[in-house]
């Protein structure tokens, strides 16, 4: 997603193709979002199900105003030091001509731009998973500030910015392995172990409310999916962009399947939301390594990640973190395996010839994955955990446990996500306590 290199004479000219593929494409990766709200939301328990909403669709509005006014200048504006970028005529979007090309491209760096937000939103969003029932909604407003400042714009132009260290290095991220899911676990994991455990963890049910609106979001990020990675090429000129379209779809398949093998072997069942949350590893394993694989090699991503996410997310009740929907479990070990699978299953014929040890290329591309992932998840660890260490020492990051266990959405935001009294009225509500005489008295006869 960096720019290219070209000639003055081989300068590219603005394509209506391109850029109308990279707006919709925009528009799919911006459904994410409200996609995700939707998984969450489902795995939660009712009480907490809006203040789960709202994790979400706040980062559409506070990281939006965040990288027009310089995030997009810090992820993609000309390298500093490796570590950020900066042009000022990025800041506030104030310096750029609306016929202006994304260089090396033929799209517009506005379209460049709003693509790249769409990611830049949903990164944060993916956190609030491993935090739900027990933060407050002020303090994580202010944590997305700070988080997306911190952690997602350097990192953003070290994995994909001209000049940033990894993209120097020779990293391959496709659409996001390391800035995205890697980064966003990490970074929960980092929160989680500095706010602590919810109450009741590990000792009473915590199921999820609504396994229809679970599966509703995972369709939707399916969906979605297909413009956060095939867009992520930024043109349709040379099928690479097809490869990637054709690969997400085999290896989230692979992966849902792996994922309820593995249930019902280990459990007994076969679960929606194992169906949901395979699909979902499957997803972020081939966001990375997806422009770099063959069909079959998808198929094998797929099914790895779906094995070893299945069995991390167990791995919370081992240690000791409450990571409530699995946010580390998926994202951070999907991205880690899709990651550095690309040191084996590279084929050399997607979008570089840069093989991996199964095709000959032997492992020096596996040791670029190795420096790119660990890099970026000790770097969001320990920064995550540091805002929140910060945060809760002087906003404070958890809501009381009284309102804990009386339910946040009413705490946080005087608002319950079902009215179960039938105040509204409507035919049930109206009809019910005149259907109840009725049959009082037929009793009675």
């Amino acid at each position: 997603m960096a720019p290219a290199i070209t000639l003055a004479a081989e300068a590219p000219k603005l394509s209506a193709a391109d850029t109308g593929f990279m707006l919709i494409c925009s528009a799919l990766v911006m459904l994410m979002t409200p996609g995700l709200a939707f998984f969450y939301g489902g795995m939660v328990r009712v009480k907490s199900t809006l203040n789960m909403l709202m994790m979400s669709f706040i980062s559409l509005g506070i990281v939006t105003i965040l990288w027009v006014l310089y995030g997009f200048s810090m992820a993609f504006g000309a390298d500093k030091g490796s570590v950020v970028g900066w042009t000022s005529d990025f800041v506030g979007f104030s310096g750029i001509d609306k016929m202006a090309l994304w260089d090396g491209y033929t799209i517009p760096v506005f379209v460049f731009a709003v693509f790249q937000l769409m990611f830049a939103i949903i990164t944060p969003a993916l956190i609030s998973g491993a935090l739900a029932d027990r933060v407050k909604f002020s303090a994580w407003a202010v944590f997305l500030v700070l988080w997306a400042t911190v952690v997602y714009f350097p990192v953003a132009h070290w994995v994909w910015g001209s000049g940033g260290w990894a993209f120097d290095l020779g990293v391959i991220d496709f659409a996001g392995g390391t800035a995205v899911h890697i980064n966003a676990g990490a970074a929960a994991l980092g929160v989680i172990l500095v706010i602590g455990k919810r109450v009741g963890f590990k000792k009473d049910p915590m199921r999820p409310h609504s396994l229809p609106l679970v599966m509703l979001g995972a369709g939707l990020l399916w969906f979605g999916w297909f413009g956060f990675n095939a867009g992520s090429w930024l043109g349709n000129g040379d099928g690479v962009g097809a490869l990637m379209f054709v690969n997400t779809q085999v290896a989230t398949a692979a992966a849902m399947l792996a994922w309820l093998a593995y249930e019902k072997i280990r459990h007994g069942a076969f679960t929606t939301l194992g169906a949901a949350s395979g699909a979902v590893a499957g997803l972020v394993a081939i966001t990375p390594s997806g422009g770099a694989v063959s069909p079959l090699g998808a198929i094998a991503v797929g099914v790895i990640a779906g094995v070893l996410c299945a069995m991390a997310v167990g791995l919370k009740y081992k240690f000791g973190y409450d990571d409530s929907l699995d946010v580390v479990g998926v994202h951070m070990v999907g991205g880690i395996v899709g990651s550095l699978l690309i040191g084996f299953f590279a084929s050399g014929k997607g979008q570089s010839d840069v093989e991996g040890l199964f095709y000959g290329g032997g492992l020096d591309q596996f040791w670029k994955q190795c420096a790119g992932v660990f890099g970026v998840l000790a770097y969001s660890l320990i920064a995550s955990a540091i805002l929140a260490f910060l945060l809760d020492k002087t906003l404070g990051m958890r809501v009381t446990e009284d309102e804990e266990v009386s339910g946040i959405d009413q705490a946080e935001h005087a608002e319950t996500a079902y009215d179960f009294s039938g105040a509204g009225g409507g035919v049930v509500g109206t009809a019910a306590p005149a259907l109840a005489a009725k049959q009082s008295k037929k009793v009675d006869a």
